[in-house]
């Protein structure tokens, strides 16, 4: 992994007086997912613009793509309601930087992708100077803090969103906006059957925030499991943004969980079961047809406010889609090993459920829309250029 130090220069980024003027892009993306959404977008906007600048805040994959790469704000994290204020200083370095951009280099456009805490300001700073906002990815403030429609509605030039019920909410709130489809629909293979041996997916999430907190629950899960299901195989899936090595000292006892990387999900794929935990990799799973578990655990504090804030029945974005409890959600206290295996056992012990479950997250797919979401979304981007 490019382990990027905190001590970034002031001046990360750099203009030369000799280049031509051409359009410029500012994408801002704060988690995993967005930067990689973020990515997609970039790669399709240079097919579309000829000569377009990108500058961007993100990740791994906005760094191999932006022109210029301003402050690995992935890499920040900060994710709950307190959790941000310890991560505060780092957080006051990403602002300067694109409060410099924007005074030094104005783009014609910015992206904010998800990550509202953050976006949000820069949304509003860049309303201030007269920049066009689109919003890329409505952050989930539905789920609890439906209020921030109206905060989005005076910052944002047009909403670009994924998920089929979002425009509804932006047209209420008086937000132009776009259903454009899910850029997963771009990435995902088609769906395939299981090859016949048991094989058992660990998704322990895409931060090592979270990763850190899950972990050791999903490999005791797996070890309850290998006592029943002798000749499963245990998977265990890392992101491209985590190293490896930072798996092993939880592995030292567990020789047959295999830790993978798969970006192309051909691996995955041919899953018999995954146990994930809440987030975009559930929505993969979907897409792939694959029968899983939801489970996620939140420090008390957060999950005490989250329980008064959150507005919506379902965590789990398949259960969303689907309108009723589609998945199994394992969530805080319920989040254990025992209750994780248990809920495991029954799927796989019972095939005809886990084939209602494959074809019901099958049909999800019909909701997002067809691919060619980032296209979208970049011709978006060309029409206020």
């Amino acid at each position: 992994m490019d382990e990027t130090p905190w001590n970034w220069p002031a001046k990360s980024w750099t203009i030369s007086k000799s280049m031509p003027e051409c359009k410029h892009v500012l994408i801002v993306a704060g988690d995993p997912s967005g930067d990689q959404h973020g990515a997609g977008l970039a790669q399709a906007l240079k097919q579309n613009v000829p000569g377009l600048r990108i500058s961007a805040l993100g990740g791994t994959h906005l760094r191999q793509t932006a022109d210029q790469f301003v402050y690995p704000l992935v890499e920040v994290g900060g994710f709950g309601f307190w959790e941000p204020l310890l991560k505060l200083p780092k957080l006051w370095t990403a602002w300067r930087q694109l409060k410099s951009i924007l005074r030094e280099d104005p783009p014609a456009v910015v992206i904010p992708i998800d990550y509202y805490g953050f976006n949000i300001h820069v949304a509003r700073l860049a309303k201030q100077k007269g920049i066009p906002v689109l919003y890329y990815i409505s952050p989930q403030v539905w789920a609890s803090r439906p209020h921030r429609l109206k905060e989005l509605a005076k910052a944002v030039t047009k909403m670009l969103v994924i998920f089929p019920f979002e425009e509804r909410l932006y047209r209420e709130a008086g937000v132009p906006v776009r259903f454009i489809g899910h850029p997963l629909l771009d990435r995902i293979p088609d769906p395939s059957q299981p090859n016949g041996t048991v094989s058992i997916g660990l998704f322990p999430g895409s931060r090592w925030s979270v990763v850190e907190r899950h972990l050791p629950i999903l490999i005791e899960t797996a070890r309850e499991l290998s006592k029943t299901f002798a000749g499963a195989e245990f998977v265990l899936f890392r992101p491209l943004e985590l190293a490896e090595e930072r798996y092993q000292p939880f592995l030292a006892q567990t020789p047959w969980l295999r830790v993978t990387c798969d970006p192309d999900y051909a691996q995955r794929k041919r899953l018999s079961l995954a146990i994930t935990v809440s987030g975009t990799a559930s929505l993969e799973n979907a897409l792939l047809g694959i029968p899983m578990i939801v489970m996620y655990k939140l420090s008390p504090l957060t999950y005490a406010i989250a329980r008064r804030l959150i507005r919506v029945p379902h965590v789990a974005i398949p259960n969303l889609l689907a309108g009723r409890l589609l998945v199994p959600e394992l969530l805080q206290t319920d989040a254990t090993p025992e209750k994780l295996a248990a809920a495991a056992r029954v799927l796989l012990e019972d095939s005809a459920s886990s084939q209602q479950m494959r074809r019901d997250l099958l049909l999800l797919r019909t909701q997002l829309g067809e691919r060619g979401s980032t296209q979208r979304a970049a011709e978006e981007v060309a029409q206020l250029l």
